[in-house]
């Protein structure tokens, strides 16, 4: 599949060996990780023209819309690339849980300090 992403926002993406990168999700208002997705540049660009956050799902090598299934979707509000150009910041509104375990954030559990 030949992705439509801008060739300026592609040429600056350093993706990992299967072509990803790593999607951080912030909460627009709150400012609280709600979690961590991988983005191809179809995924990226499927993001930026609906603003729906669309990741790769690396376990069943397919794209999908957080909350489609669920109808908790993150409304994107603003994409950011980091200085390396390997990470993604993706900051949404959240409606309703992000976790597939029902939780706001899928950092709520396992403190480790």
């Amino acid at each position: 599949m030949t992705s439509s992403l801008d060739p300026d926002i592609a040429g600056r993406l350093k993706r990992d060996a299967n072509g990803l990168v790593a999607a951080v999700v912030q909460d627009a208002d709150t400012r609280a990780v709600l979690m961590v997705g991988w983005m191809d540049d179809e995924a990226l660009h499927r993001t930026l023209t609906t603003r729906a956050a669309t990741f790769w799902s690396r376990s069943r090598a397919e794209y999908w819309v957080k909350g489609q299934t669920s109808g908790h979707m993150l409304v994107v509000r603003e994409v950011r690339l980091d200085c390396d150009g390997d990470t993604l910041l993706v900051t949404a509104t959240p409606a309703g849980p992000t976790c597939h375990t029902g939780a706001t954030t899928c950092f709520d559990a396992d403190r480790l300090l």
